[in-house]
């Protein structure tokens, strides 16, 4: 699936923190296959602040990233309870259009 820099870093942020080993070990890719390269960080020029994250519009990088069944499942699963509680914010509507629609 193709993703920019703005939907890897608000699936990063909806993962969940606990689960059973399977899952957590499923996440951990998850999490490795949205980071950041090198190179990347360097083109998009990061920079962090309270609680937000820049970068440099310009350098807007989609990128191809491999999001097997599971992991699917998973991010389904984290915006759907975002939903239901109410918590989804503007955020993650492409997102959610891109798993849920």
């Amino acid at each position: 699936m193709i993703l920019n820099v703005f939907e890897r870093l608000s699936i990063l942020s909806i993962l969940p923190k606990e689960s059973d080993y399977t899952t957590i070990k499923i996440i951990r890719k998850l999490r490795e296959n949205l980071s950041f390269t090198e190179e990347e960080y360097k083109k998009l020029k990061f920079e962090t602040g309270n609680e937000t994250i820049k970068w440099d519009n310009k350098e807007d990088i989609s990128k191809e990233i491999e999001i097997g069944e599971k992991a699917t499942d998973i991010i389904i699963e984290a915006l759907k309870k975002l939903d239901s509680e109410k918590k989804l914010t503007d955020q993650f509507f492409d997102i959610y259009e891109k798993f849920i629609r």
